[in-house]
């Protein structure tokens, strides 16, 4: 597993999604169009034989796998890891990933695996976070990059960004416009943490 980047490679990014990945797709459009430069979506990894965005990943032209959930937690994990280690993966971003990473998966990978979540956190973690948003009345929301650790949706929170809740709004319309927000952040994100990645290998 490469843990630092030398300035001259091309980052090689890998996503782990359970479901319709569309935030996968924001991300591997940035690669490449050049908005995440010097990267490369190297695999899409799911834990749901189902998942729509293995369809979306393959029509895109990237691996995609399919690794179940067996066993524990840790065994799954490990499972993984494999996959990833074999690929030389630099960074993993989460997409609507729906598990909880263990202690081994966080530490082989540290400062090196994002999440996004439709909250501005510590506001509204875990499942439902717009309907948690609704049924609070609260009156904005938004979404949340951060750093993944052990604990649900914790982590150093990177950057966020502000949703209005409009007096009419659904879990459904909250959701969408929540979204086009995370489309917009997550790429930024993906693209500062990898330049500050290949600085620091620069550096050192």
């Amino acid at each position: 597993m490469s843990q630092r980047l030398e300035a001259i490679e091309r980052a090689r990014i890998a996503i782990l999604i359970s479901g319709r990945g569309s935030n996968m797709v924001a991300l591997a459009e940035a690669t490449r169009d050049g908005r995440i430069p010097n990267a490369e979506i190297s695999v899409v990894i799911s834990d749901q034989r189902n998942a729509l965005g293995l369809a979306r990943a393959k029509a895109l032209g990237i691996e995609t796998l399919v690794i179940g959930r067996s066993g524990t937690r840790e065994e799954h994990d490990h499972e993984i890891l494999a996959a990833l280690r074999s690929r030389k993966i630099d960074l993993v971003c989460l997409a609507g990933y729906m598990r909880v990473l263990s202690r081994e998966f966080v530490e082989a990978y540290p400062d090196r695996i994002l999440n996004i979540h439709p909250s501005l956190l510590p506001a509204f973690p875990g499942l439902d976070a717009q309907r948690q948003a609704l049924e609070g009345g609260a009156e904005y929301t938004g979404c949340t990059v951060h750093f993944v650790d052990e604990i649900l949706d914790g982590g150093r929170i990177l950057r966020q960004s502000r949703v209005e809740i409009q007096p009419d709004d659904t879990i459904e319309t909250l959701s969408d416009r929540i979204l086009l927000e995370e489309h917009k952040i997550y790429p930024e994100v993906v693209s500062l943490v990898l330049g500050n990645m290949a600085e620091s290998s620069s550096d050192g």
